[in-house]
């Protein structure tokens, strides 16, 4: 009978089975590809997103504010039952 170590090369058994799976298959990991987004579009992109709260804020109204972070409180507290 054959002694079992119990010094075990790959502990977690999912990483055991991703070591057989990648020795079976022999793949390599391929290299991730390189990030496709232009640029300028990015920059555009989060210069309309540093303004958008501050430009909304400053066009709403004081009720209008108001109506808004009541009815976040009430779905923000809604399940906790004191």
């Amino acid at each position: 009978m054959k002694k079992i170590s119990s010094k075990l090369k790959h502990p977690d058994i999912f990483q055991l089975a991703h070591a057989i799976v990648e020795t079976a298959t022999d793949e390599t990991p391929q290299e991730p590809e390189p990030d496709t987004k232009n640029p300028h579009a990015v920059a555009l992109g989060r210069l309309g997103g540093l303004k958008g709260g501050k430009a909304r804020a400053a066009n709403l109204t004081a009720k209008k504010r108001k109506e808004i972070a009541q009815k976040a409180a009430q779905t923000r507290w809604k399940d906790n039952k004191l």
